[in-house]
């Protein structure tokens, strides 16, 4: 169970490969702009913006992985409701389903896990929803909880409407997933288009010996590449954001 999804914490190995590609690229730009170890220390703060950047990127990754297994989890606990089960021992009972379909380590089986036995401490289900919802931040387990919520304290047929509301999550996360398909394609462009302007230099310093000379090791050249390096990062975060697409 993971108190809060809104942040992630890179273990050991996470940690020495992100601070190694970091410095990679650092040491990649300090040589393409500067020719210089002076100029590759001083862009060495970038690894500290690249580990951060990666630590969004994992933990936007792990809360839609999550919401994919909130999707089976909900239409197992539907099906457990049809079956006649309580609310409370439905998720006993999804939670034998879910094994059958993911590992132990599984997102969802330790999320529902952590549900049962809070209920098994005299919480209630909807309070254990509500606080599962909280520490994701994720919008269809939020909307899950008020859902299930209204539905048992209203008296209101709960299996009809825990259904009609499962297979509503179902079909907007099978939505996200077509337009992260046809999204992928373009942010493989974006990237290949950030590479361009490295793959210039190199092919200059390569082909034409001499030919950027001017551009190193003088001050008018440091400036000049300088203003050409926050130019390329500005574009470079400009295009991120760009193809940020939320969905």
């Amino acid at each position: 169970m993971i108190n809060d999804y809104n942040t992630y914490h890179f273990n050991l190995k996470e940690n020495l490969r992100y601070i190694f590609q970091g410095s990679i690229i650092v040491i990649i730009l300090g040589y393409l702009f500067y020719q210089n170890i002076l100029g590759i220390f001083l862009l060495s703060p970038i690894i500290y913006f690249y580990r951060k950047r990666k630590m969004k990127a994992l933990m936007k990754h792990r809360k839609w992985k999550l919401n994919q297994e909130f999707r089976d989890g909900i239409l197992a606990l539907s099906a457990s409701l049809e079956s006649g089960y309580s609310a409370e021992n439905a998720f006993e009972e999804a939670c034998k389903d879910l094994h059958q379909i993911y590992q132990e380590d599984a997102m969802i089986l330790r999320e529902f896990s952590y549900i049962i036995n809070q209920i098994g401490m005299n919480i209630t289900v909807e309070k254990a929803l509500n606080d599962f919802g909280e520490r994701t931040g994720i919008e269809d387990i939020k909307s899950f909880s008020e859902v299930f919520h209204t539905a048992k304290r209203a008296g209101g047929d709960l299996i009809h409407v825990i259904k009609i509301t499962s297979n509503m999550i179902s079909d907007k996360i099978e939505v996200k997933r077509d337009i992260i398909t046809l999204i992928t394609a373009k942010r493989l462009e974006a990237n290949i288009m950030k590479a361009i302007p490295l793959f210039i230099l190199v092919y200059l310093l390569t082909s034409s010996p001499g030919f950027l000379d001017p551009l190193y090791h003088n001050v008018t050249g440091i400036a000049v590449m300088t203003i050409l390096l926050f130019i390329y990062l500005s574009t470079y975060a400009i295009i991120d954001k760009i193809i940020a697409i939320e969905v």
